[in-house]
């Protein structure tokens, strides 16, 4: 027997959008990845990026975001909550070692920028949805007398 309404909630596009922008920034969490596990095992820059050539505070954070991007990708892309706290992590290494540490890692504005707006975007996401849901539970609450 079939049921006479379906019993999950229908999808807002805001959702929708939500979810999408979610998988993107995974896709992008995931390359990160690759670049820095292909740059640990000698496959890009010519080899000199090797994890044995590198200095040290290069071999911490080389290591370390090799495993929190492809870790951050894997939350995002499956939309559990802590896949944006993973990628915080990654995006926040990142944020910290081109912007306060310029002289070790080198500089690079457009990394910074890019995690910024990603942080903003998913800050507007999540307030419209929460202001999505809280319209809706006000449209449903019943007054008894």
């Amino acid at each position: 027997m079939n049921a006479d309404s379906s019993t999950l909630p229908r999808r807002t596009l805001t959702d929708i959008l939500f979810v999408l922008f979610l998988r993107l920034i995974a896709l992008s969490c995931f390359w990160f990845g690759l670049q820095y596990w292909a740059m640990i095992v000698g496959y890009s820059l010519g080899g000199e990026g090797r994890f044995d050539l590198l200095a040290l505070p290069w071999k911490v954070a080389a290591a370390g975001l090799a495993v929190v991007f492809p870790v951050a990708a894997l939350g995002l892309w499956l939309t559990v909550s802590w896949g944006p706290v993973i990628w915080v992590l990654g995006a926040g290494g990142q944020i910290l070692m081109h912007g306060l540490w310029p002289e070790i890692f080198g500089r690079n504005p457009l990394i910074i920028l890019m995690h910024v707006l990603v942080a903003v975007l998913y800050c507007i996401f999540r307030i419209g949805l929460w202001l999505e849901k809280r319209r809706q539970r006000e449209r449903v609450m019943v007054d008894l007398p």
